[in-house]
């Protein structure tokens, strides 16, 4: 009845208007049926009956069924995968969320949990006919305690909101991605993502003070706490932090939010090469410390592709590599001096070649424009590879060299961009068009060489769909065991997220 799935694949990024408009109706070619085939589970089809129940606990406009409704929910934000999902149900309230999944359950009826849908792994749509679990309409701040930075707020929360209340009371979020825009926190915690500063102020298993979840049955999972300190038996907010919807769907949560800066700088620094910038790092960590809230690079094809494509002007000359790095403080003449010693004391020993330094928002804001743009400019190219890895920092770049090399004039163009305090870097391989062969060679190759050096295969983007028969260059088999285990433990009949994060549950073989 339903046909194997199939990776779509289109030239739109959502974050580019640029892009947007001129890529809007260019369609490229479908990865393989073949290729990513994933036979359909033996979960029950949404009948007549079950609209009916659901339209017992919803109101009939939040009930979405016709196809054209439903569209927009089955495509990723990145136009790389397509459900084929024919219902989306839209909850207020956790009570709503239990009564909806415990139904499911009992039915045997898949769900795919959902967000804002700005994964890039095809986690948040469903791959075949999985009923699509929708939060958008959970979107209520719930507390906000000025002491002690504590927000409460419902998952479905989008994190641009979030910042901009707690910045009425002088705190910030501490997380900050280029899709603030439109993800959830509830998504963003779901997936553990990272962002650009966490340097700073740490990942999510580090901020988040509590959750509440709903597990596959119905249960209501209450480790909503505010409090920092709770060592009272197992730490079970952990076991949702990055599960990407497949242990239980997280409904509220609470998360403690930094001071916001009095001071923030910036500096832009063009490098002659990759081993000047991890100096730089080294230098940055030590004579910034405390004010250090980002240390970014990105080689010369990341921004010189980002700047000519989308006809941005690039505040310094052309160079190898370039470092953004970011201070937040709360005193902005002594943070402002020194960021400028910072960049002074590079350029007198080389490591610097050229540079800017700003405290002006305009002006930092079109500098960090260029940077959170490299990752929509390659579509212009054509087609992109997308890899997020981590590795060790002396190892960081080796990968892009090699890359290079093996793949020479077969692609138009391989780089390297990413945040080098935290050892995430983001590697694209842009093409006139998706090539079988060229993907056969990245893959697994890429993560392979990842593996020789005990790095990840992901770094912030997850697992979701696109990932699970790699994931054991990440993780041994003893541990893969005991993640189906928890699996088998929190839901049983396999019906939140299928296919999705697990080699066993989402078999590309």
């Amino acid at each position: 009845m339903f046909k194997p799935f199939t990776l779509f694949v289109f030239n739109l990024n959502k974050t580019n208007v640029f892009i947007q408009a001129k890529y809007a109706t260019s369609v490229l070619p479908q990865f393989s049926a073949n290729k990513y085939a994933v036979e359909r589970k033996k979960f029950g089809t949404v009948s007549p009956s079950d609209i009916a129940y659901f339209k017992t606990i919803l109101s009939k406009e939040r009930i979405l069924t016709n196809e054209e409704d439903v569209l927009p929910y089955n495509i990723d934000w990145i136009k790389n995968c397509r459900g084929q999902s024919q219902v989306v149900l839209k909850p207020r309230t956790t009570e709503e969320v239990s009564k909806i999944l415990h139904y499911c359950n009992n039915k045997r009826l898949a769900v795919c949990p959902q967000g804002g849908n700005t994964g890039l792994v095809g986690g948040s749509v469903p791959v075949f006919d999985e009923i699509v679990l929708n939060l958008s309409l959970m979107n209520k701040i719930i507390s906000l305690d000025e002491i002690s930075g504590a927000l409460v707020c419902e998952a479905g929360c989008i994190l641009e909101n979030l910042d901009n209340y707690v910045r009425e009371h002088d705190l910030i979020m501490p997380l900050d991605l280029g899709a603030k825009g439109s993800c959830h926190i509830g998504g963003n915690i779901s997936t553990n993502a990272g962002g650009l500063r966490l340097l700073r102020y740490g990942n999510l298993h580090g901020s988040v003070l509590g959750i509440e979840a709903v597990k596959a049955d119905g249960t209501v999972i209450d480790c909503l706490r505010t409090l920092k300190k709770d060592n009272t038996g197992y730490p079970l907010k952990h076991i949702f932090i990055g599960c990407e919807g497949t242990l239980g769907v997280i409904t509220k949560v609470s998360i403690h939010c930094p001071a916001q800066p009095r001071s923030v700088s910036l500096g832009y620094f063009g490098v002659e090469k990759f081993e000047n910038v991890l100096k730089l790092y080294k230098s940055a960590k030590s004579s910034l410390g405390e004010i250090l809230s980002a240390f970014e690079m990105a080689d010369n094809e990341s921004i010189t592709s980002t700047v000519n494509n989308l006809k941005l002007s690039n505040p310094i000359g052309d160079y190898p590599m370039y470092v953004l790095v970011e201070s937040h403080g709360s005193d902005e003449k002594h943070d402002s001096e020194k960021l400028n010693r910072f960049l002074s004391e590079g350029m007198e020993t080389g490591l610097i070649l050229d540079g800017t330094v700003t405290s002006e928002a305009n002006k930092m804001k079109a500098i960090w424009n260029i940077r959170e743009s490299i990752a929509g400019s390659g579509l212009i190219d054509g087609y992109v590879f997308k890899y997020d890895v981590s590795l060790p920092l002396r190892n960081y770049y080796d990968l892009v060299e090699d890359l290079r090399k093996k793949l020479g004039d077969r692609v138009t163009r391989v780089y390297g961009y990413g945040h080098v305090g935290d050892g995430n870097i983001h590697i694209n391989v842009t093409v006139p068009q998706y090539s079988k062969e060229i993907n056969s060679e990245l893959e697994p190759y890429i993560f392979e060489q990842v593996s020789k050096l005990k790095g990840s295969i992901s770094a912030e983007h997850g697992v979701g769909f696109r990932k699970p028969q790699f994931i054991h260059y990440s993780q041994g088999e003893t541990s893969l065991q005991l993640m189906r285990d928890l699996k088998r433990t929190m839901d049983p009949n396999g019906i939140l997220n299928p296919y999705k994060v697990l080699p066993d549950v989402a078999s590309h073989e």
